[in-house]
């Protein structure tokens, strides 16, 4: 984990929200300040009701610290990741991890208004269940399974999104929630997840997500590269097929066309085959299905052909399969054996190909770390009070 050298409040509580340090010590370790300019920014914290200590932490040599923790007034982020007919809801500590988790049956293709307002106050209604109604909200995060412009957080020629084209989502869910919001493609979060909770030491690393859709994020020198807002968008890279099928997005054989999770389950139903979620393609693999089996290994072969050129041109530390259809081990074994067999052999010599470890909360815990990483102006003003 990189040492943080910002020198605000700010700085010195991410480091205890991320549980990087929980002492003053340990804070003037790594930010690299005087121990007398730590404790006036602790003392700061603590008296804006930010900062709380409490016990003893462990000694090494002399008095045993007090041990650092947030208090109560810190509050919580409020996080929704967005499929195509659910969202996956999280009332989340200030570094992401999720106090209160449920699920939200919803369908986006409804349009950004009616769908963002009913997931706001799912949203609230969450904090309110678990006893958290009285705790500041910091900030709202939320993940769209489309691209996001990073500069203006609207979402942009989105191929699933009815009706959400050029729309302020940003603006709308900061306004509705009173409190700042971050918008982001599920993806990106995703892999910002992925990298800071069980990956840290990856500087480069793609995280693949297959679920309804497919999509990519990608972290580069440890930071989440976005480009525009199309980076890593690998569902729409056009594939070779023997039948041409035709795209949401207006083109023939793009790769979500054929290997997504809808797509699976279109060719599963014209075999007579009822399949309503990824989640349900995995169970028919695993129950030893064989029409799921061989149309999860076609998958695999399609996704493994483009992966095979961005394995080539990016060579990355790590590869990350994530999302409800991960779960499908043919899958993820037929990426792995396309890549490992066409990929050149310094592309993939210390390549780590495996299954997401931070699971199914992936993209919550990747909104609260760029939430918290974005939290200094709200930092200021509690300490103002």
């Amino acid at each position: 984990m990189r040492n943080s050298r910002d020198d605000g409040p700010a700085a010195l509580l991410r480091l205890v929200a991320t549980g990087q340090a929980e002492s003053r010590a340990e804070l003037a370790r790594l930010s690299g300040l005087a121990a007398s300019s730590v404790s006036l920014r602790v003392e700061q914290l603590l008296a804006a009701g930010l900062f709380a200590e409490e016990g003893a932490g462990a000694s090494r040599g002399g008095r045993r610290p007090r041990r650092l923790r947030l208090a109560r007034a810190a509050g919580v982020f409020l996080v929704a990741d967005l499929g195509a007919h659910h969202a996956r809801l999280a009332v989340a500590v200030l570094a992401g991890t999720p106090l209160a988790l449920s699920d939200l049956t919803c369908d986006i293709a409804v349009g950004p208004e009616r769908t963002l307002a009913e997931v706001i106050d799912a949203l609230r209604a969450l904090a309110r269940e678990h006893d958290l109604g009285d705790v500041p909200v910091r900030g709202v995060g939320i993940g769209l399974p489309g691209p996001v412009d990073p500069a203006t957080g609207q979402v942009v020629s989105p191929s699933r999104m009815p009706g959400w084209n050029d729309f302020p989502v940003r603006d709308f869910v900061s306004a509705h929630a009173g409190v700042p919001a971050l918008v982001e493609n599920d993806a990106n979060l995703m892999a910002v997840g992925e990298h800071r909770q069980a990956r840290p030491a990856c500087d480069n690393l793609m995280v693949i997500k297959l679920g309804s859709g497919i999509g990519c994020g990608v972290i580069v020198d440890g930071r989440l590269h976005r480009g525009r807002g199309a980076a890593g968008d690998i569902s729409h890279v056009r594939i070779l097929s023997e039948a041409t099928v035709d795209c949401s997005c207006g083109h023939p054989d793009c790769l979500e066309a054929h290997a997504s999770g809808a797509a699976l389950a279109a060719a599963l139903a014209e075999q007579g085959i009822a399949v309503d979620s990824p989640a349900r393609i995995v169970d028919l693999v695993a129950d030893g299905v064989p029409q799921a089996t061989s149309a999860v290994r076609t998958a695999g072969r399609l996704i493994g052909d483009v992966l095979t050129a961005l394995v080539n041109f990016f060579n990355p530390d790590a590869l990350i399969i994530g999302g409800g259809l991960s779960n499908a081990e043919p899958l993820v074994a037929t990426i792995r054996g396309v890549i490992y067999e066409r990929c050149l052999p310094l592309a993939t010599r210390n390549l780590e190909i495996d299954t997401s470890a931070a699971g199914r909360d992936a993209s919550i815990l990747g909104a609260g770390h760029l939430l918290l990483d974005a939290s200094g102006e709200w930092i200021d003003r509690a300490l103002e009070r």
